[in-house]
């Protein structure tokens, strides 16, 4: 066997492990060139496009030192792309789609985000999909199609949120009492921002109660504790200053008079 019909192989073999290494250093070099003007996704982006297109061409010419001609190969991979085109179309939507996010940049890794029901943070923002972990620890992929084609919602895109609390009391209730009731709860609480200012608004009458609502600000980060604990506040409030948080009940009436018809249970069946 002469020994000379292995060189190309040799040949080839030191291409492939040299434009490894290559690839490695030189898409570090450039990543740290550029890096500092893109995010995390677009480093990512451009550190997957540059060193497999590095791969692409060592590979190139090392089936081109083994012989390969290199219209045999384009035209190859020209057939094998059109198949793959027809059989992955859903795969390049993603695709396009997740391109498109990188570039747009609505969010980025670490922060929260809605879609639809899910309510996550970003963990990765990858070509085909976006990955999430929910609060209870679930780990949800989201194609990128979808996220392009639904309403996104990013929690922590600003520094401070408004959280609405909606209260009902009783109709027998001085609403302006119950006002200077919750802004002052909103004024002692320290998670409260005082700019902007608290606010009350009274957002209509209901079937068994008149709808009220408190808006404060609070820093992202404290606005899952300030909404427990202003809950807790309202409640601790109310009880110590006699306001009925009303339920729904049912008044009957008879003919032209306002008041309500008396009803007497006069049995019960202790078995129903």
């Amino acid at each position: 066997m002469d020994i000379s019909s292995f060189i190309p192989v040799m040949r080839a073999v030191v291409i492939l492990v040299a434009g490894y290494f290559i690839a490695r250093l030189l898409t570090a070099s450039l990543l740290k060139l550029v890096g500092k003007h893109l995010s995390k996704q677009q480093q990512g982006l451009f550190r997957r496009i540059l060193f497999y297109g590095l791969i692409v061409v060592f590979m190139v010419s090392a089936l081109h030192e083994m012989g390969f001609k290199l219209s045999v190969l384009l035209g190859a991979a020209g057939i094998l792309s059109v198949a793959i085109g027809f059989a992955s179309q859903t795969s390049a939507s993603n695709l396009i789609s997740g391109l498109f996010l990188l570039t747009e940049r609505p969010f980025v890794t670490g922060d929260v985000i809605r879609v639809g029901s899910t309510t996550g943070e970003v963990l990765a923002i990858d070509l085909l999909s976006t990955k999430l972990r929910t609060f209870d620890n679930l780990y949800v992929r989201i194609p990128n199609e979808t996220m392009l084609k639904s309403e996104v919602t990013t929690l922590t895109r600003f520094p401070i949120r408004r959280l609405d609390v909606a209260v009902g009391v009783a109709y027998k209730e001085d609403t302006e009492k119950v006002c200077d009731l919750l802004l002052a709860i909103a004024h002692q609480n320290p998670l409260c921002l005082d700019e902007p200012p608290p606010r009350f608004m009274f957002l209509g009458f209901g079937d068994s109660a008149q709808n009220l609502q408190l808006n404060v600000w609070v820093k992202r980060e404290n606005f899952l504790e300030l909404k427990n604990s202003i809950h807790h506040e309202i409640k601790k409030a109310f009880d110590a200053h006699g306001v009925e948080i009303p339920f729904p009940h049912l008044s009957l009436y008879t003919g032209s008079e306002t008041d309500a018809f008396p009803v007497t249970v006069v049995g019960r069946n202790r078995g129903t």
